[in-house]
């Protein structure tokens, strides 16, 4: 049991929740204007191909992450379009979305790199693993919090502006008011399309840096669907969290916390398949005793306001 439950476990957590964190801040965000964001892990896959599309063309690790972003920002924009401006099912825009992403990605690693399955080049260089200065030296503390990139200290300072922003500004508010009643917000002149846009292009561009954390953090490589779910893990933590971002991370620890320990069972001789399965049920689980059905009557709010 002291071989299962080590220092190095709870380390390896921190980076494997950073991916789910940074797309379920940006399902929250969604949320709180009334757009239900299913499309969370087809934006993830864009930014994690792109990441490394970024990454092998340039050599820039920088220039790499900002590219992520902005790929995976314009492609959230057909997703404002159809589910804001044509007012389709945000639902079926979503898992459109997805499909189309798993495709996109497929076809442009072929014609991109003449590659099958995955990509993987020697010379590229991920995100560097940072020392943090007087933490690093206590003990376990440091070994847990120092040594990782910087985006998972990024997703840190984001849940804390993101909890200010929504609850500590006018701004914050208006983007509250357009979600909670979006005919009340439009008679005081709030532009509610307008922030809708704009809550699509900031879940675009976080879900953007969970794509460049999954392929240049966790991993420097990019591998076919190789966001095997997490964006839909990143969904039911928004909803666990009810679009709160201090709730989201508790959910997103939880859920990154299981997806390690998965990793770390099948050092335990238990079966490959048996161990991956670990996170999903968890998050079957969570959802069985998900009790409150606030968040789903928004849902079907979102449904019925986009048709």
């Amino acid at each position: 049991m002291d071989g299962l439950f080590d220092i190095s476990l709870f380390a390896s957590a921190l980076r494997t929740v950073t991916p789910i964190l940074l797309a379920a801040l940006g399902g929250a965000i969604c949320a709180r204007v009334g757009l239900f964001n299913v499309g969370l892990e087809g934006m993830m896959l864009v930014g994690a191909f792109t990441a490394i599309v970024g990454n092998y063309l340039t050599g820039n690790i920088i220039v790499a992450v900002l590219f992520a972003m902005m790929c995976t920002l314009l492609y959230s924009l057909l997703f404002g379009y159809m589910s804001i401006h044509l007012k389709a099912n945000v639902i079926v825009v979503g898992i459109s979305l997805n499909f189309l992403a798993l495709g996109l990605t497929t076809f442009s690693l072929r014609a991109i790199f003449d590659v099958k399955g995955a990509f993987y080049d020697k010379s590229m260089k991920g995100l560097p693993k940072w020392e943090i200065p007087l933490i690093k030296d206590i003990p376990y503390i440091g070994d847990i919090l120092s040594g990782h990139s910087a985006l998972v200290y990024l997703s840190i300072l984001i849940v804390l502006g993101l909890q200010y922003f929504l609850f500590k500004t006018v701004t914050g508010f208006r983007l509250l008011a357009a979600g909670e009643n979006p005919t009340a917000a439009r008679s005081l002149g709030i532009k509610v399309s307008r922030i809708q846009y704009g809550a699509v292009l900031l879940s675009g561009a976080l879900c953007g840096l969970a794509g460049a954390q999954l392929s240049l953090g966790n991993v420097t490589m990019f591998t076919e669907g190789m966001t095997a779910g997490r964006g839909f893990i990143a969904l039911v933590a928004t909803m666990l969290g009810q679009s709160n971002p201090f709730g989201v991370a508790g959910a997103s620890l939880l859920f990154g916390f299981m997806e390690s320990l998965s990793i770390r069972l099948q050092g335990f001789a238990l079966p490959t398949h048996f161990t991956m399965m670990v996170p999903y049920v968890v998050t079957i689980i969570a959802m069985f005793f998900f009790k409150d059905k606030s968040y789903m009557q928004e849902a079907r709010k979102a449904n019925e306001s986009s048709r």
